[in-house]
């Protein structure tokens, strides 16, 4: 068990990536703090990981709200005393609202940004106090393709955050290098996730986006398990301020 003893806050861990990685993170012999606004997924996840034998309690939380991320950590801290590992990966996208600059509401980017660039500032913001009272620790933040390279000129909001996401690792990997805490990011590709659910129901837009990827598929939710231990053990104890691609070869053509 490579993650045996250590505290993980795992964002958006009711579905997709995050359930995945989270409930990786307790066979791995974490200790896990699911964190949602899918009160029903997230209760459910922890209920059937310690059905498993392993540890774990959900908090209902809003990331983009300060007051509940400080009672997400507040619970974590009381709970297990420490955090070791935050995986930042709650996200939104909306397909329907997100639009090119000139159509885009000061509504839907306010949204979109709350959660998916202040929500993991914020999430950082009050676990690194605890790994910098224990000594160490690793932040792992989900990026995006999009935040990279200009692939959904549909999606400013969206695109635009996970740019942020991509300055945020880099300038908190410098910032704490010294205080032994890892920070990097995991850019997936086009994951086959209840988020993409919209566009991939489509049978001809799913067609068209696994016809995109090199490796010729989707990725999966297990696909991004293997890489999310290895950033939040001690095999990466050399690795900080790192982009690791799980795309398929997406972001490689």
């Amino acid at each position: 068990m490579r993650l045996r003893g250590k505290v993980a806050v795992v964002t958006g861990a009711a579905a997709g990536l995050g359930r995945a990685v989270a409930a990786r993170f307790a066979r791995e012999g974490a200790l896990v703090v699911a964190a949602d606004t899918n009160e029903a997924g997230g209760t459910t996840l922890a209920e059937q990981l310690k059905g498993q034998g392993w540890e774990a309690i959900f908090v209902r939380t809003d990331i983009a709200q300060e007051s509940a991320v400080k009672n997400l950590f507040a619970s974590s801290l009381s709970t297990y005393q420490r955090i070791d590992v935050l995986y930042n990966n709650a996200a939104v996208l909306s397909y329907t609202d997100d639009s090119p600059v000139h159509e885009l509401s000061l509504e839907t980017w306010d949204y979109i940004m709350g959660v998916n660039l202040r929500g993991p500032f914020l999430c950082a913001k009050y676990a690194v106090p605890s790994m910098l009272k224990q000594g160490g620790g690793s932040i792992i933040h989900l990026g995006s393709p999009t935040g990279l390279v200009g692939c959904a000129p549909k999606l400013t909001a969206y695109s635009t955050s996970k740019a942020g996401i991509a300055g945020l690792t880099r300038v908190m990997a410098a910032a704490y290098a010294r205080d032994n805490i890892r920070v990097n990011a995991i850019i997936p590709g086009t994951m086959d996730t209840p988020m993409n659910g919209y566009l991939l129901s489509n049978e001809a837009m799913r067609e068209e986006y696994r016809e995109a990827v090199p490796m010729g598929r989707l990725g999966k939710p297990e696909d991004i398990e293997g890489l999310a231990v290895f950033l939040a053990s001690e095999e990466s104890a050399y690795c900080t301020g790192g982009f690791y691609m799980c795309d398929g070869g997406l972001t490689a053509v």
